[in-house]
């Protein structure tokens, strides 16, 4: 049996006394109950843009990552592209409505927030989780009063039916979704026509073209984490929701008080690697926005989930390390990617004495997502 609350334990930020009570019996029950065997690591994310830029977020992917384009789902109120690095890497599922005009729960979340309503279809969804016995799993979720959305709802959903998947989450706005599959086998979602949509393979081979022409292929790695950003208020229950659907351990929490504000990490309890099942951070501010006019400090974290509402704000690609020609592998990355015309937000930080160096691309343009690299 995995024993989750014997997983070392890092970081500086202090949690209630409800959290670290709540955290080591929830962990407890979800190994004693099997759950942390039952569940695996992360099978696929799902992404939302609007009609229309799925192919350009596909090019834009395909330069900027390891991901290439496999197929195409068509569905009645969707086409859903897969993107695969290989099996030991999760999948992208990109999904593009047909219509400007569909209509469902993930685009009325978008509609609550000023900048989220003003790309109503672009949000980052959730995950898929690989299990064992799906409908044992989801069932022994709903005992513990997670709710589901039913076969039907799924269908009116337009998702893949042999995924079950969650209600979005109160705290994150994200879904998890749980696909049962043997582990030798290929990742398949029963989901519409497989085709190969011609502008969708020419946009990977244009991003790919480049991507070796200006000669970053070899740097780029699988997906270190992804990270979302939450009220300050929903922290804490947002990593515990996070824990009791997933097989992931706390890993630990670090406060950053430059930006007034926490990183807290959830990694796999089955000591799978971040490019197999990246880690799942959460960040949140320190305190709540309606005392920022009291004590005047930063807020970007609580300032972006007002505007754009709780979600995933970034995902971290790794780049591999190395220096060529006396410079960090990151920075020629970095150097390449701005002189095709995309943005960055600030200068790389970090060095090679501390360990660690990493930038954040400007959000796209096509799924509002950032991308981080990071090169360790």
């Amino acid at each position: 049996m995995t024993y989750s609350t014997r997983l070392p334990r890092y970081g500086d930020k202090q949690n209630s006394v409800f959290y670290e009570d709540y955290l080591q019996k929830l962990l407890e029950e979800r190994d004693s109950s099997g759950l942390t065997e039952m569940i695996g690591g992360i099978e696929a994310m799902l992404i939302s843009v609007e009609p229309g830029n799925s192919v350009e977020y596909i090019a834009e992917l395909a330069l900027m990552s390891p991901y290439e384009y496999l197929v195409t789902l068509d569905s009645e109120k969707h086409l859903t592209h897969v993107l695969r690095i290989d099996m030991q890497s999760p999948d992208i599922l990109l999904r593009e409505p047909k219509e400007m005009s569909y209509s469902d729960i993930f685009r009325s979340l978008n509609d609550l927030y000023p900048v989220g309503a003003r790309r109503p279809h672009s949000r980052y969804l959730g995950e898929i989780l690989h299990c064992q016995d799906r409908h044992q799993v989801v069932a022994m979720q709903q005992q513990r009063e997670f709710r589901f959305f039913q076969v039907g709802q799924l269908a009116d959903l337009d998702f893949p039916l042999n995924v079950s998947i969650s209600k979005p989450s109160p705290y994150t706005q994200n879904v998890i979704g749980y696909m049962e599959r043997p582990l030798d086998s290929i990742r398949v979602y029963q989901h519409g026509n497989c085709i190969i949509l011609p502008q969708a393979q020419a946009a990977n081979d244009r991003g790919k073209e480049m991507q070796e022409r200006i000669g970053i292929k070899d740097f780029l790695c699988p997906v270190d984490h992804l990270a979302t950003r939450v009220y300050s208020q929903n922290r804490e229950v947002a990593i515990l929701e996070y824990l009791a659907l997933s097989s992931y351990y706390y890993w630990g929490s670090y406060d950053i008080k430059d930006q007034n504000s926490s990183t807290n990490v959830t990694k796999s309890a089955h000591d799978l690697a971040e490019s197999q099942s990246p880690a799942k951070v959460f960040t949140a501010s320190n305190h709540p926005y309606c005392v920022n006019h009291l004590d005047r400090l930063p807020s970007p974290t609580e300032t972006f989930v007002r505007n754009y509402g709780p979600r995933l704000h970034h995902i971290a690609v790794e780049v591999k390390d190395g220096q060529l020609d006396g410079r960090e592998y990151i920075d020629v990355v970095v150097d390449a990617i701005a002189g095709q015309g995309k943005g960055f937000l600030l200068e790389t930080i970090g060095s090679r004495s501390e360990g660690l160096k990493q930038i954040f691309s400007s959000a796209s343009d096509f799924s509002s997502l950032i991308i981080e690299y990071v090169q360790r």
